[in-house]
């Protein structure tokens, strides 16, 4: 069973209808006793880092969702849920994050060509840079996801599992240990994201 996050930011609704339309139990909750039952997290995310960031430590989840990584539970933090798992964000100032991954969270703004909207919306390609993380085993390289953001993480190498081009390479995925984490929408990716919204709930049964 998948337990989905509610800390007040997040497209909640669409990621839940996913998981249903795979054939996965699941439920929303902001209850961490309930959140504790679950096989597997899900951290979602949309808007700004520092909002998000505030919410989830205001409602003291920023505490569970370390401690549930800790013990092994698997966790997927998707768009501005896997920002707030690196150590900071540089989203108009700096702000920190859960620290849970290496790495820091930098403006695309001033790194791409100017040509290039931001922020980056729409299809775009998956070049696969770890064929050992098992969050993509079912994924091809060449697979197309879907984007929206303005930021995105560096410094992650060790935990980089995925990469999109949008005037340079920018991090698409990552995963260390238990915690995974997707740039991009799977709820919005077509059968490439469910696919892996499948194979997330396949790794958190075989954990518990």
């Amino acid at each position: 069973m998948i337990g989905i996050i509610d800390y007040g930011v997040g497209n909640l609704f669409s990621l839940k209808s996913s998981f249903e339309a795979i054939g996965e139990e699941v439920f929303v909750s902001g209850d961490k006793n309930e959140l504790a039952k679950a096989d597997g997290l899900i951290l979602p995310g949309v808007g700004a880092f520092e909002d998000a960031a505030n919410k989830l430590r205001q409602s003291g989840l920023d505490e569970f969702v370390k401690e549930e990584a800790d013990k092994g539970t698997p966790l997927m933090g998707i768009c501005l849920g896997m920002q707030i798992l690196f150590e900071k964000s540089f989203e108009y100032g700096e702000h920190q994050g859960l620290g849970l991954l290496k790495g820091h969270v930098v403006p695309m703004e001033g790194s791409l060509p100017k040509e290039l909207k931001i922020p980056h919306i729409g299809w775009n390609s998956l070049h696969i840079t770890s064929t050992d993380c098992e969050l993509l085993r079912n994924i091809n390289e060449g697979d197309c996801v879907y984007f929206v953001h303005s930021f995105y993480a560096q410094g992650c190498e060790d935990s980089l599992i995925a990469t999109a081009e949008y005037g340079k390479e920018l991090t698409a995925a990552v995963a260390k240990g238990n915690v995974y984490g997707c740039q991009f929408h799977p709820e919005k990716s077509g059968s490439v994201g469910l696919r892996i919204l499948s194979t997330f709930s396949e790794i958190s049964k075989q954990t518990r």
